[in-house]
């Protein structure tokens, strides 16, 4: 009887074992490019369709992710040859001014290798409002990337309109909307997290690109994500906007799974992915 309760539990043992080995080279393995083309609104007759790269939530500093893992994404990122590169933040991980201050000071040299026609785009994330937003933001425009914090820039037919991160109350959408009707163009919508949403007018941000919830990172049989139960005290989100594709009336939106992760540095059903997303007329 003992012989076979000891073979259960080193049975049981290696099970958990490699389940967890397999949890970590999930969280490293290249992401997902998943496609999606929309027939946007008010597209300018005779522009030709434009391609958008999103990407989200590096965290560089956490196991998951290294410099030279982010090297291998841009590297992949590039092959894409998108027009335009939209980064949603959280950038580093973690809280800690001096960490971050560090992660913060690897980005400048991956991240100025993208390359796209119209540019590369970003707005920060709660880990870098906690951590180091100055050194996050001083590093992302050395690698020559336009930071947008609650305001909009207009590329070729596209105006981006940049909304700050709502998790951690920087988030004021109103500017950044008024500027982008000065601008004109069809406006994407960029933000962090899908707290924002309810700060959005109603009938605004037809398109509206988010991150920050790792399509729940963890996700056990039945829909439910481990990381709720780890991440004692983080806000829950609207299950609706947790991971890909929600149409709403007059707005879709698109949640990635980003790139890294937090606290844990594990993905299960849940892969790493970014958007190759092309915008054409009607």
């Amino acid at each position: 009887m003992f012989r076979r309760f000891v073979l259960f539990v080193s049975i049981v043992a290696l099970i958990v074992a490699a389940l967890l080995a397999f949890m970590f080279a999930e969280a490293r393995r290249d992401p997902v490019v998943r496609r999606m083309t929309i027939a946007a609104a008010g597209w300018p007759v005779g522009v030709p369709p434009v391609t958008l790269a999103l990407l989200s939530d590096i965290h560089l500093g956490s196991r998951a992710m290294n410099v030279g893992r982010l090297e291998r994404i841009v590297d992949q990122v590039n092959a894409l040859r998108p027009d335009l590169v939209l980064l949603d933040g959280d950038f580093v991980e973690g809280v800690d001014p001096v960490a971050g201050t560090a992660s913060a000071m690897q980005l400048t040299a991956p991240l100025s290798r993208l390359h796209a026609r119209l540019g590369v785009v970003a707005v920060l994330g709660n880990h870098d409002h906690a951590s180091a937003p100055g050194a996050v933001t001083r590093a992302l425009r050395a690698a020559g990337i336009t930071v947008l914090t609650n305001w909009a820039t207009r590329r070729g037919p596209l105006t981006v309109v940049g909304i700050d991160d709502a998790v951690t109350g920087h988030a004021i959408p109103a500017p950044a909307q008024d500027a982008a009707r000065l601008l004109g163009g069809v406006p994407v919508t960029i933000s962090h997290a899908p707290e924002v949403l309810p700060l959005l007018r109603k009938g605004s941000a037809p398109l509206l690109l988010l991150g920050h919830t790792h399509c729940g990172q963890i996700m056990v049989p039945g829909g439910s994500r481990l990381t709720r139960y780890i991440n004692e005290g983080e806000p829950l989100y609207d299950p609706r906007y947790r991971c890909g594709v929600t149409r709403d009336p007059g707005r879709i939106s698109i949640v990635t799974a980003g790139l890294g992760t937090s606290r844990v540095p594990m993905r299960f059903r849940a892969p790493p992915d970014m958007w190759l997303l092309t915008l054409r007329g009607r």
